[in-house]
């Protein structure tokens, strides 16, 4: 074999060298990253919106309050709204920008929704409530960005780019859904939407304590009109709501606040706290957890109430007559009502 040969062999070796070190490592790192399917399972929503098809007329924005409380199956059963939660627990404000930007190269929907509990919180938080939701984006300039934003003095964005760096200790603690879910997910919501039908009342809730400051921070304030000018921009109605969660505690001052902004911008706001008798909510039925957040009786009581509105005030249409999405809606309304008999189910066994 003469010189030439050599070297060629050497390269070509070389080169399966490196290219399995990258899929063992690609591997490694597929099982070490948290699966979400079970237990925690809110980080795996933010990825399950890019399996979906985008057509939606209304899109919804922010955490806990808007994911739980706001059922899709319902606005489009009774008044054929397509649309879609973009949520994650603990979704701050500039995540909550950055997911609408994205949003925005993927459709237009006609209404952007945003739930403001997160103007409560004007400096990055939680990194493991940070993961649930930078981890799911597809990389972008938004998820640079927002990771940038978010990233507490402990993290870095070099553990982003490499989740492998950040989850290599879970080696030790790998369980059975990390083989079971390494090339694929379940979806674990409905259209964003977590379901819950168990009943836990509300008691006893405790009044908010004073604040100090009731000042919502700059940088919020520098977020929302970010949001106002990009849906501005892309020619869709920005929309503020406040959930009807009796906690964490909605002070007067605070809604105050969003009344003054968004009637300086001529932005429509719902406080659905104030209007849970309307809604018809009965805090000893319609919630799960004492108050924090409606279960699905209190979810589908207020999506009525607000695709009603969304109808009669803001012109959303229906799209039934649209066979290829109500076909896809057929499907989707299959799986929600035997979720819920599943979870009745598992609620009458114990």
């Amino acid at each position: 074999m003469n010189e030439h040969s050599n070297k060629k062999t050497g390269l070509i070796i070389s080169t399966v060298l490196v290219v399995v070190s990258f899929l063992v490592l690609f591997l490694l790192q597929a099982l070490l990253m948290p699966k979400y399917m079970h237990g925690i399972t809110e980080g795996s929503m933010i990825a399950e919106y890019y399996q979906e098809p985008k057509n939606h007329d209304v899109i919804f924005v922010g955490d806990c309050e808007i994911y739980e409380n706001i059922s899709p199956a319902v606005l489009w059963e009774k008044y054929g709204i397509n649309s879609y939660i973009r949520g994650s627990a603990q979704q701050l404000i500039w995540q909550s920008y950055y997911l609408m930007e994205e949003t925005f190269k993927y459709e237009k929907p006609k209404v952007m929704v945003f739930n403001i509990l997160s103007m409560q919180y004007d400096k990055p938080q939680n990194e493991a409530y940070n993961r649930m939701t930078l981890d799911g984006m597809k990389w972008s300039k938004s998820k640079i960005d927002s990771i940038n934003a978010s990233m507490t003095s402990k993290e870095h964005m070099i553990e982003y780019a490499l989740p492998l760096l950040r989850y290599h200790s879970r080696i030790t603690d790998l369980e059975s859904d990390d083989f079971t879910y390494l090339f694929h997910k379940d979806t674990t919501t409905f259209n964003g939407y977590y379901m819950r039908v168990d009943v836990k009342p509300a008691e006893n809730v405790p009044e908010g304590r004073p604040l100090g400051n009731y000042q919502f921070g700059d940088i919020c304030y520098e977020y929302l009109d970010k949001m106002r000018l990009l849906c501005e921009e892309n020619g869709t109605e920005l929309i503020f709501i406040k959930a009807p969660s009796l906690f964490p505690y909605w002070y007067d001052e605070w809604d105050a606040q969003i009344v003054e902004y968004a009637e300086k911008y001529g932005i429509p706001y719902y406080n659905f706290l104030a209007d849970a008798d309307k809604i018809g909510l009965d805090f000893s039925t319609d919630t799960y957890d004492a108050g924090l957040h409606l279960n699905l009786s209190g979810a589908e009581k207020l999506s009525d109430y607000f695709g009603n509105i969304l109808v009669n005030e803001h012109g959303i249409p229906s799209r039934k007559d649209d066979e290829t999405l109500s076909r896809e809606w057929d499907k989707k309304l299959a799986a929600y009502n035997a979720e819920i008999q599943r979870q009745y189910a598992e609620l009458n066994s114990d």
